[in-house]
């Protein structure tokens, strides 16, 4: 494994070890093995070597909802409780996640990069919540998916910051239910 890599790799773990906004060069360069003029030759500044990092993880967080969304089951709560398991199994990518909204505001590339996952997920959610596939009217899916996207943003946020008040699946599934029937 060339520098690059080893300064990716070592980027993903001082991400979900200890943050973005608190990682420091000295962080990297400790982890990699590397040294801070092999971070600016190879990504231009420690903030591009974590937004590349990000990237990666940003990707990773995609990969495991998806996989989740994608699996067979047998209805809505089935799927929240897979969810609710991916987010208890992944805390630490959940948390980088949440980190990076603070970074929207200043850095393009992260908001660039943070809406194109949000559409994707939207896109799955509403697929696998709302049966809305490829043939569905694009409004449709966007209002459904986001929908579906604000209540899985804000269960992870619940189960990452109280999970002994968190909603369960069943929770969801049966506040989903008394909505549609009231």
């Amino acid at each position: 494994m060339g520098h690059r890599e080893n300064l990716l790799t070592a980027a993903r773990e001082c991400l979900l070890k200890t943050g973005y906004a608190r990682t420091t060069v000295r962080d990297l360069v400790a982890a990699s093995g590397a040294n801070q003029a092999s971070i600016n030759y190879h990504f231009g500044s420690k903030d591009q070597l974590l937004t590349g990092a990000l990237h990666d993880l940003n990707a990773e967080w995609g990969e495991l909802l998806f996989a989740v969304l994608d699996a067979p089951a047998a209805g809505h709560e089935e799927r929240w409780e897979r969810i609710i398991g991916s987010i208890r199994e992944s805390r630490e990518l959940w948390f980088v996640n949440f980190e990076s909204v603070s970074y929207l505001q200043h850095d393009e590339q992260v908001r660039a990069m943070t809406a194109e996952a949000q559409r994707q997920a939207r896109i799955a959610l509403a697929n696998a919540f709302g049966g809305l596939g490829p043939a569905a009217d694009p409004d449709d899916v966007r209002v459904v998916g986001a929908h579906y996207y604000s209540l899985l943003v804000g269960t992870a946020l619940q189960w990452l910051t109280s999970p002994g008040d968190a909603p369960s699946a069943a929770d969801i599934v049966r506040a989903d239910t008394a909505r549609r029937s009231a």
